[in-house]
């Protein structure tokens, strides 16, 4: 029974914004695989580029991505290509982003599965970039493009620093490929109301972190439409939010007497960007996505599917899926707690660190949300394993091994929550007291999570023929629960200083 989707975000682009015939076979080659929804599609001629994005499972992600890489390269010639936007290759970079059921880590293999796919059966060079780089030094996009096309045709040929992580260190018609695993990205552009270009760049140069502007923002000026435009890429707005870049673009263009004409969205944004700038123009006190009538209407019963599935006669989910979704929740209430401390001037001394304690906890939620289907898929195996003919010489080996996976899901769903239950513990500490409540449910579900999967892992492993690793295993859980107990005596603390509540808490 499939409890959640996996489901992965491409946004490949492609040095092609003109010919309509090439972007419409494009767009068609990524449709056609099943499994794949393309989501959006926008091209721009003085960019000479189309962003495509698309959704689907993992697998159909990559082979859809691998197809449209393949027809890019047969229908866009680098050296006949000219644009405003810096490019490398045909399909210019390959970026995959976890959704659903998926983590970072997820996309770091999709995105090496991908490219060592391009390089071999394509011979297209390939450089990883962002979350999937194998050197600091190809992390930053703009540093892998340096010099473009026309600059990396002899550096890939003679500078060591230069050569890809896959395929042939020379470039053909297609150029080279950046691909790579990354958060949602914003790109975003903002016209000016006036057609010098230079105003442009220095206000370019002004934002971007790379040129001490701000942080998580890259930003380029350009010509476009006759009209001086700062082009940007939001890289976590999260940390640098769309309405604080966009202010400082006008503050900066009012310099040089000029304001905004009007701006642009590529491709889609995250719906809490729009919440986060709504709530700051309109200066609404206490918004929530909740008070949002669509939001409202698609939450009611949200819940139920896995909670029915949970309690029907189906073997799966079972106790370690549970375990998991509880700990799923400590997370987003501990991501919760840290979002209400900041902004508020009475914990202006840790809201940097509660900044951090946002994605730091939101990545922990994805592992654990992810690991209830895997706890689910894990019990399968053993399942699957256990059906085998009893005389088979190789049912043994594989009830064994089946059983190992079941043990280690759950110990990796402890040792995550036990993460979360640190984080729960820090923000019972130094968070909005007026969320203390809120952190000592977090405290609580997360010790759940922790006992709950390290039941199932003492289990499983008391099947296991293998004794040493049986009782490497529930070592393991001992190790955890230690630790969980002096995170959970900080949390009671904090509870009982400042939420004033007895030694009974």
């Amino acid at each position: 029974m499939i409890l959640m989707r996996q489901l992965v975000e491409c946004i490949p682009n492609f040095s092609e914004g003109r010919r309509t015939d090439v972007i419409e076979r494009i767009a068609a080659e990524i449709a056609a695989v099943p499994d794949i929804h393309l989501l959006d599609r926008t091209s721009d001629t003085d960019h000479n580029r189309s962003v495509m994005t698309f959704v689907g499972t993992p697998q159909a992600v990559v082979e859809a991505a691998f197809r449209a890489i393949k027809l890019a390269a047969e229908l866009i010639d680098l050296d006949a290509h000219q644009g405003a936007h810096p490019r490398i290759g045909a399909t210019d970079v390959v970026p995959f982003i976890p959704l659903e059921g998926v983590t970072m880590a997820d996309c770091i293999m999709l995105a090496k599965q991908l490219g060592q796919r391009v390089g071999e059966e394509l011979g297209i060079p390939v450089y990883l970039y962002e979350a999937a780089a194998t050197r600091p030094e190809n992390q930053n996009l703009a540093d892998v493009r340096k010099g473009e096309y026309e600059g990396l045709k002899q550096a890939i040929l003679t500078d060591p620093n230069r050569r890809p992580d896959y395929g042939k260190a020379e470039l053909g018609k297609a150029g080279a490929t950046v691909i790579g695993a990354r958060a949602p990205l914003i790109a975003f552009n903002v016209y000016l109301t006036t057609h010098d270009v230079e105003i442009a760049k220095k206000i370019a140069k002004a934002i971007r972190h790379q040129t001490g502007g701000l942080r998580f923002v890259k930003a380029l000026g350009l010509l476009v439409d006759g009209k001086a435009q700062v082009s940007m890429n939001l890289t976590d707005y999260t940390q640098t939010s769309i309405f604080r870049a966009v202010e400082m673009i006008r503050r900066e263009a009012a310099r040089y007497g000029v304001g905004i004409l009007g701006t642009e969205l590529i491709g889609l944004i995250p719906q809490q960007a729009l919440f986060d700038a709504a709530q700051w123009y309109l200066q609404i006190d206490n918004f929530t996505p909740k008070q949002v009538l669509e939001n409202r209407l698609t939450d009611s019963g949200t819940n139920s599917t896995f909670l029915n599935a949970l309690a029907s006669a189906e073997p799966t989910p079972g106790g370690g899926s549970a375990a998991a979704y509880a700990g799923a929740m400590a997370a987003a209430l501990v991501a919760m707690v840290a979002r209400v401390t900041i902004g508020k001037k009475k914990y202006a001394a840790v809201e940097a660190r509660m900044m951090e304690i946002v994605p730091q906890a939101e990545r922990l939620r994805a592992e654990l949300e992810a690991g209830v289907q895997r706890d689910a898929e894990a019990f399968d195996g053993v399942m699957n394993a256990m059906k085998l003919p009893k005389d088979s010489p190789e049912r043994a080996e594989a009830v064994e091994h089946a059983t190992v996976e079941a043990a280690q899901v759950p110990l990796h769903a402890a040792e995550t929550a036990l993460a979360v239950l640190a984080l729960a513990a820090e923000a019972a500490e130094t968070g909005n007291v007026n969320a203390i409540s809120d952190v000592g449910s977090a405290g609580s579900l997360a010790n759940t999570a922790i006992y709950a999967a390290g039941l199932n892992v003492k289990i499983n492993a008391k099947t296991l023929t293998d004794r040493a690793a049986a009782d490497q295993l529930t070592a393991r859980v001992s190790e955890i629960e230690a630790a969980a107990k002096a995170h959970t005596d900080r949390i009671h603390a904090a509870l009982r200083e400042r939420g004033g509540l007895g030694d009974g808490s």
